[in-house]
């Protein structure tokens, strides 16, 4: 069981990834609309994990994955990217993300992928 921030642009993914999270015996502890409120939440409630989309206005997911890790280099991230972001979802590995999901969001592998972020 993971404690997990949530960082989307849209309330209806937020939405969608709590329900998938919480049935997968997590905790959503926190959601931030932009890059800018993840790493102040990231600060703030110290997660196990963030899920974090990569388009967002104010500032993107691989400015915030950046943040964060320079902050604290053992945080773990997840990457969530819509079809044809693959050289973006590479950048984002590179700074330091974990893994990545694909949306639309397949539950199975969204807990899959936490697990597996989780046993780092």
């Amino acid at each position: 069981m993971a404690t997990v921030l949530v960082v989307d642009d849209a309330k209806f993914m937020r939405v969608t990834l709590t329900k998938m999270l919480e049935n997968g015996n997590h905790t959503v502890v926190g959601e931030a609309e932009n890059g800018r409120k993840a790493i102040e939440l990231y600060r703030e409630l110290k997660p196990d994990i963030v899920t974090m989309d990569i388009t967002m206005p104010e500032m993107t997911g691989i400015d915030a994955l950046k943040g964060i890790m320079a902050a604290s280099p053992e945080a773990r991230i997840i990457i969530c990217s819509a079809i044809g972001q693959q050289r973006m979802v590479v950048s984002a590995i590179e700074a330091g993300a974990k893994d990545f999901i694909v949306k639309p969001f397949d539950e199975k592998r969204v807990l899959e992928s936490i697990n597996r972020v989780l046993s780092f």
